[in-house]
């Protein structure tokens, strides 16, 4: 399917376009489209899912969301991170992305298709939406990518990572090397 040249795209007009099995978003007008993931991509957005998801209930202190959801910054910047994490509202699951506010922690797996967008459209997004951590999953490198607000170059993980969701309880700490070994079957 072919799109119409336009200049600037909106949230709105995103969200008219067919479900043709693309991911479509939209940064400050300019439309990225990416195809469907791919297997291991999945696999790695499921099973990080599983571990923050089961940390978050453990601590009682967040909501893991997995794509497609859409976190809207304005009419013109609509993003579908592949794994993020939101705020508990009164102590409770978020009814929409936007009663929860933004993101605690959001997680995009590298493909070939989006690679370059994710470290640095994505990225700078993010970083000037203080997203407390900002992650970036190469299951080639076998790596994660660790972003926060202020950063100019990311801290490159490979052994482990550690996360707390707020200041305080318990920091989930994920063994790459295990990780990875589940997520690429060896």
């Amino acid at each position: 399917m072919s799109m119409p040249a336009l200049s600037s795209w909106t949230v709105e007009m995103v969200r008219a376009l067919p479900d043709d099995g693309n991911r479509y978003e939209v940064v400050g007008g300019a439309l990225l489209v990416t195809p469907s993931p791919t297997l291991p991509h999945q696999n790695a957005a499921f099973q990080l899912a599983r571990l923050l998801a089961d940390h978050a209930d453990a601590t009682a202190s967040g909501q893991v969301v997995i794509a497609p959801a859409d976190v809207v910054y304005d009419a013109r910047t609509m993003v579908e991170p592949d794994v993020f994490v939101l705020p508990l509202v009164d102590g409770r699951w978020a009814r929409t992305v936007e009663e929860a506010g933004a993101p605690l922690l959001v997680v995009e797996v590298l493909s070939p298709t989006t690679a370059r967008r994710d470290r640095t459209v994505k990225r700078a997004l993010y970083q000037r939406h203080g997203v407390p951590e900002y992650w970036i999953v190469d299951t080639e490198r076998r790596v994660i990518e660790r972003w926060r607000p202020r950063d100019v170059v990311p801290e490159i993980l490979a052994s482990s990572i550690a996360w707390r969701i707020g200041a305080s309880g318990s920091a989930l700490v994920i063994d790459l090397p295990a990780f990875f070994r589940k997520v690429c079957g060896d």
